[in-house]
């Protein structure tokens, strides 16, 4: 292998990565597939690939296809619920962001969704909806027609919309939002936090096993606000627990805004809150720590100066 076929694969990288966290919700397995896309690459006659980003997106989507297949055979024994890994603003591996669309595709809410999809409608939809990928190379990449690839992808469009319509939140909204709900939830009532919520409001947790969460979510405005009431209460067993006492700030992570836990400059928490135009619809709480190293990476890496909005 040539220095340039080294430099060509690193200049796809990012690309690749992009793709491959869309598609697994997990930025540990997207390195690990990218990083096997880079071993067949190494091992391939690269002189015979005419285009070579052709050539490396349909390995690495065949190893994402591949994952996909066998991580619903491992989710069926995951402890309690199953959540993406929530990726902080900036972070490369959220890819392009340049349009609605593909600010969507990468929220917290649409990779939760995105669960419900088959392989190859995730594929096909990551493909067309945040890559602007043709139907044409989506069925070459595939394998499939390209009747078949606009087919999949209006079937997947359809189950991702769900019928709720969101709202694009910019950063100054979305730090508002956290600091309002955060004064609600430490407020020691739940009528602040009922206010906030929509009636359908729910709440799910992902600990892994490693960190409490409740096996299912919590559902309906009133539930949810007494769960966040009592989980926002201060105590020694919480701090025991967690390993100290943490700082929360205003973040977003995935496009939306999230409230960050810290311990000695270490996340163990990220709670992102799905916002639509009647209120907070979904409050995801991603504490699972095999779930937050690259979070806890990113956020030494940004310095943090600022004071948090609330010390436990």
């Amino acid at each position: 292998m040539t220095l340039s076929d080294v430099d060509r694969f690193e200049a796809a990288r990012p690309r690749l990565e992009a793709i491959a966290y869309r598609m697994l919700g997990s930025s540990s397995e997207a390195e690990d597939a990218v990083q096997e896309t880079f071993l067949r690459w190494q091992a391939a006659d690269t002189g015979r690939i005419e285009v070579p980003e052709a050539w490396l997106t349909k390995v690495l989507t065949h190893l994402c296809l591949n994952q996909l297949t066998s991580a619903r055979a491992r989710r069926e024994t995951y402890v309690g619920q199953w959540l993406p890994e929530p990726l902080l603003t900036g972070d490369p591996m959220l890819g392009p962001a340049d349009t609605a669309e593909q600010r969507e595709s990468v929220s917290y809410a649409v990779l939760v969704l995105l669960e419900r999809l088959s392989p190859n409608e995730r594929a096909v939809y990551v493909l067309r909806e945040a890559f602007d990928y043709p139907h044409r190379e989506i069925a070459e990449i595939l394998d499939i027609s390209e009747a078949a690839s606009q087919q999949t992808y209006h079937r997947a469009k359809k189950h991702v919309a769900d019928g709720r319509a969101r709202t694009e939140i910019d950063e100054a909204e979305a730090r508002r939002i956290v600091e309002e709900f955060l004064a609600a939830a430490t407020s020691g009532r739940t009528e602040p936090l009922v206010r906030l919520l929509t009636q359908d409001a729910a709440a799910i947790g992902d600990g892994g096993g490693k960190v409490p969460a409740r096996a299912r979510a919590f559902e309906g405005a009133r539930a949810v606000a007494t769960f966040l009431r009592g989980l926002f209460r201060p105590s020694d067993a919480k701090r025991a627990l967690v390993g100290g006492s943490p700082d929360f700030y205003a973040s977003t992570a995935n496009g939306e805004p999230a409230l960050v836990a810290v311990v000695d400059g270490r996340v163990i928490g990220i709670t992102c809150l799905e916002v639509t135009p009647d209120g907070i619809v979904a409050v995801r709480s991603q504490v699972n720590p095999d779930k937050l190293d690259r979070a806890t990476a990113r956020w030494a890496a940004e310095g943090h100066e600022e004071a948090p909005l609330y010390a436990f």
